[in-house]
């Protein structure tokens, strides 16, 4: 027998969370389809010890906090969960969409695509013996800090990741080198003024052109300065961090038997996040409209105007909450 749901969200990232949770507010039936083993999106699976700076409420807080939090969140109300599972095709029907995983297929009156980046990878270090050194020596994301306590660190990247990275290593880490292959940072200007009050060692503007294992076990990295001679220079590290974001696209999205008119990596929405397809909406960073921001505390403003949108058009009967503080949570 076919499992039938209101509200079926594709993508368990904090935006998708949270939209299940403010599903879970109007007593929608809902499930939550994630790809990954666990919910949780890019922060979980690469960032737990970023430091997150835009949820309101919180001067800072660390990426496995804030997963956690809201998996706590979602405790209160009876979803469904289900990690481990693509969406691998949405067929429209009177009904809503048949929605199809390799675990079977489920009814669903609307759905809210919240697959941020869509699948992601690490951009990587295309130099010699990078693969052989990732996962000893290199790596792609800071997801034990305690690895790296009392060691020599060098972060390689421009962006707001990278000096996140690199500050948040400064506090176990005997010393860091943050090198970026332009003499400006692509930051935003608080963590800028941060990182230049910081001990973290800028070096810019550099390429990373080898890499090779000495005899005690560090990392010999050769280093070249952009615009520069062919002179190569050398820095020996411990570990290395490559923080150069991610290859990502929506490509997944148009296996579905719905177009959903995208361009393999933003979707379109109106003010009330629906696409070109009625009763699919799209939140967070893979839902675009003129002047959107890629923040979280977006994505979480974003999501229950979806589900409103939803409950007003297909449930109209169901009176759903005015504020979340006029409802009473067990």
């Amino acid at each position: 027998m076919t499992e039938t749901y209101d509200i079926t969200i594709v993508g368990g990232g904090p935006v998708g969370m949270f939209a299940a949770f403010y599903a879970g507010m109007h007593n929608a039936k809902t499930q939550v389809i994630e790809s990954l083993a666990e919910l949780g999106g890019q922060v979980n699976a690469l960032y737990p010890e970023k430091t997150i700076l835009d949820v309101a409420g919180f001067p800072g807080i660390k990426g496995r906090d804030l997963i956690a939090g809201q998996r706590d969140q979602l405790k209160q109300f009876p979803l469904t969960i289900k990690t481990g599972e693509a969406v691998t095709n949405v067929v429209a029907n009177t009904d809503g969409f048949a929605v199809t995983t390799p675990k079977g297929t489920s009814q669903t009156r609307a759905i809210i695509v919240a697959v941020g980046n869509g699948a992601f990878a690490p951009r990587k270090l295309n130099v010699a013996n990078a693969d052989a050194l990732t996962g000893k020596h290199l790596f792609y994301s800071v997801r034990d800090l305690e690895h790296f306590r009392g060691k020599n660190v060098m972060i390689a990247g421009g962006g707001d990741a990278a000096i996140d990275q690199a500050l948040l290593l400064e506090t176990v880490a005997k010393s860091v080198t943050l090198l970026h292959r332009r003499a400006q940072f692509r930051g935003l200007a608080h963590m800028v003024d941060l990182l230049e009050a910081s001990t973290v060692n800028v070096k810019t503007p550099y390429l990373i052109r080898d890499l090779q294992t000495t005899p005690d076990g560090t990392v010999d990295v050769t280093l070249k300065q952009v615009g520069s001679t062919d002179e190569l220079t050398h820095q020996v590290v411990d570990d290395l961090v490559v923080s150069y974001g991610f290859t990502a696209d929506h490509s997944a999205l148009a296996a579905w038997d719905v177009d959903l008119a995208e361009d393999h990596r933003l979707i379109a929405v109106d003010r009330q996040m629906t696409t070109s397809v009625p009763g699919i909406y799209a939140i967070g960073d893979g839902a675009t409209y003129p002047g959107k921001s890629p923040l979280i505390a977006i994505g979480y403003g974003e999501a229950p105007i979806a589900v409103q949108a939803i409950m007003s058009t297909y449930f109209p009967d169901r009176r759903g909450p005015v504020h979340s503080t006029s409802i009473s949570l067990k």
